[in-house]
């Protein structure tokens, strides 16, 4: 089983030095400093360059007045800030090439990863979704913190958490997780990774 993951490519030395990071996690290493507080605090409409030069990827998708409609217990900057302590994964190359559009006026890295061998090691906080969680665009999913089901747990009862933490209807046991999630950073990520894939800015 292989996941994939999409990084500007300006952060690839970041990478090769600390892993891959949450937007959270990248702000603690660049200090904490005022200056950057907005880019993990509040909705970001436009990539924000953190003071250090680490670039994180927009929300544009997700705006709050999308969002709020559709969240459940949670308020717009609650979810913002649950999404942002997470590293995030594509099961499928289907999505690795949209997201790759919606990116591209900036060089990006495709790095394809063996989910076995991270989940091996790394399954304790590991979780997965059922949609794109970052998009609240066009009929957006209901969602709350139960959209992100442990992966232990996805394995043993499928979606049943998701469906019972928000109160909707569970999902097929063929519904297949759109994305992997893994809490606040992994560091060790080099060694988990099959190929890198770098991918030109277009106009």
């Amino acid at each position: 089983m292989r996941v994939y993951h999409i990084a500007e490519a300006d952060n690839w030395p970041s990478i090769q030095r600390d892993g891959l990071l949450s937007a959270q996690a990248l702000f603690e290493r660049a200090g904490a400093r005022a200056e950057d507080r907005s880019a993990v605090e509040k909705h970001r409409p436009v990539r924000a360059v953190l003071s250090d030069g680490t670039v994180i990827r927009d929300q544009s998708p997700m705006p709050p007045t999308a969002l709020k409609p559709c969240l459940r217990g949670l308020t717009p900057a609650q979810w913002y800030r649950l999404l942002n302590g997470k590293v995030f994964f594509w099961f499928d190359e289907e999505r690795v090439a949209r997201h790759l559009h919606a990116c591209r006026r900036t060089a990006q890295i495709v790095l394809t990863i063996d989910a076995g061998a991270l989940l091996a090691r790394h399954a304790a906080r590991a979780s997965v979704a059922p949609f794109n969680t970052g998009n609240a665009r066009r009929k957006p999913a209901v969602r709350g913190r139960a959209t992100f089901v442990p992966w232990v747990t996805w394995q043993t009862s499928g979606w049943r958490s998701e469906s019972e933490g928000l109160g909707t209807s569970l999902r097929s046991k063929s519904h297949k997780p759109v994305e992997l999630a893994i809490d606040r950073a992994v560091h060790d990520i080099l060694d988990f990774v099959i190929s890198r894939r770098a991918v030109l800015a277009q106009d």
